[in-house]
């Protein structure tokens, strides 16, 4: 059976979270109904990263086996015809190898958060980004961020019901950047590494956030990490505004 990578393109607001859930929508199981109509029968697909509630992917990848022996853009073109009106995207897929996995043969995982920084509420991107009303301090926020860098105990960073078998991972970038953004100001944190603890990533913003806004020193953050306690973490930010960006493999998968 050829097995195809999927890049996938999806708001995550209308969807219980990627994976399949009971009576609940989600994306894996928006997928593999549209893989369905093109070839009856039960599909299960796997993907790099399990993303929660509310969260969006601008290059989340995934994998399917299928009997045809599909033309990939055609593929993506009849995946894309069944999955409307969702807001879910097949933006690119090709065929890879027999043992190629989504999830086990990716080398890196990059996030995307974005916080609005504007007293009036969020239209265009509602549910697309954190709206705060009071600006923050990039500097001190990236000079926070810089003691999270490396290979850490992120045990404080770590949500309760995470089931990684350790909390030891290697953070490779944090950076923090100010930008215009057309409905206000914003702030994006890029977040790199090979893989993430559960609430990893919204944990580290919603620390730094209260250092950008004169709550915490970044000494408060080298502080909590080293504590090793998830007592020590500052308030865990909502969903929205977080995007799985980019996954990352040793050959390129997509052209």
């Amino acid at each position: 059976m050829p097995r195809y990578a999927l890049k996938v393109e999806y708001q995550g607001a209308p969807f219980a979270g990627w994976q399949r859930q009971k009576d609940l929508p989600s994306v894996q199981g928006a997928i593999e109904d549209a893989l369905a109509r093109l070839e009856p029968g039960a599909h299960t697909i796997a993907a790099a990263g399990r993303t929660d509630a509310g969260v969006h992917a601008l290059g989340q990848v995934a994998h399917c086996d299928l009997a045809k022996d599909w033309d990939p853009f055609r593929l993506s073109e009849a995946l894309n015809y069944h999955l409307k009106p969702q807001p879910v995207a097949i933006v690119a897929a090709a065929q890879v190898a027999e043992d190629w996995h989504a999830r086990f043969s990716a080398v890196e995982r990059q996030y995307l958060f974005r916080i609005l920084m504007r007293r009036a509420p969020a239209t265009h991107d509602q549910g697309q980004v954190w709206r705060i009303s009071h600006r923050l301090d990039a500097a001190a926020m990236q000079q926070a961020a810089d003691t999270l860098i490396g290979r850490h105990d992120f045990t404080t960073f770590r949500s309760s019901i995470c089931q990684a078998a350790s909390p030891v991972k290697t953070l490779d970038e944090l950076r923090v950047e100010e930008v215009a953004g057309f409905s206000g100001p914003e702030i994006h944190f890029h977040v790199r590494a090979r893989s993430f603890l559960h609430n990893q990533v919204r944990s580290f913003v919603g620390t730094l956030e209260r250092v950008g806004a004169g709550a915490w020193t970044p000494d408060d953050v080298r502080d909590a990490l080293q504590a090793a306690d998830r007592a020590a973490c500052g308030p865990v930010c909502p969903p929205q505004g977080l995007y799985l960006a980019r996954v990352g493999y040793p050959e390129p998968v997509f052209n």
